[in-house]
């Protein structure tokens, strides 16, 4: 983190529970709620603000849980990117349902999302790892995500194969990777006060629209 994010950080210490979640927000659509959020997550100075954990399970219910990153969120929902083989992708393929949670400690904030899963378009797909650096498109060629590894040396073999097969910036999509999109059913706001008096608002889908709830902490 840099000198400057850091200061940063240090003058939004606080800030969320200070501010807390306001009466009018209940009218808000969530997905604007969280832009406004998302936003001050990314002005507070926090390394990655758009890191967030992603729990899937198997269809007969064992979860697992691992940090992955946003990369687009919209009315239709939050996006992120893996290989299609890896242990996540085969248990959304099996059970197309999913929870977020983003955590921004120096807010005292978070956001939990559940709903289904959806792969993006091929075309979204191929927009996006476009983006993405040379090393990081050789990177998803070369990994067998979550498969065994018997060695450092085979994986950095693979690198050199690839780097290889494509030398120039032209690094396609490979055909085992791509996006997914979760759609919302509920997403929670939690922002936490003093003697654990937190504040939570919950959206729930209800037809076009979203219903609101306020919890107790």
């Amino acid at each position: 983190m840099s000198l400057k994010s850091s200061i940063r950080t240090i003058k939004t210490l606080g800030k969320g529970v200070v501010v807390g979640i306001p009466e009018a927000a209940a009218d808000h659509d969530p997905v604007e709620l969280f832009g406004e959020w998302f936003q001050a997550a990314r002005e507070s100075g926090l390394y990655l603000p758009e890191s967030m954990s992603l729990a899937t399970a198997t269809p007969d219910g064992v979860p697992s849980v691992r940090m992955v990153l946003l990369k687009a969120y919209d009315e239709r929902g939050f996006v992120f990117y893996t290989n299609y083989e890896s242990r996540k992708a085969k248990e959304l393929e099996a059970n197309p349902r999913g929870a977020l949670c983003f955590h921004w400690g120096v807010l005292e904030r978070q956001v939990r999302l559940n709903g289904t899963v959806e792969r993006v378009s091929h075309e979204e797909s191929v927009r996006y790892f476009a983006t993405r650096s040379r090393g990081s498109r050789i990177g998803a060629w070369a990994s067998k995500q979550s498969e065994p590894l018997s060695e450092r040396a085979e994986l950095e073999d693979r690198v050199r194969r690839y780097d290889a097969e494509y030398p120039g910036d032209d690094v396609p999509l490979p055909p085992f990777w791509g996006g997914y999109r979760l759609r919302p059913e509920s997403i929670e706001f939690w922002q936490g006060k003093a003697d654990r008096l937190h504040e939570r608002l919950r959206f729930e889908r209800s037809g076009d629209g979203w219903r609101t709830t306020r919890l107790y902490p």
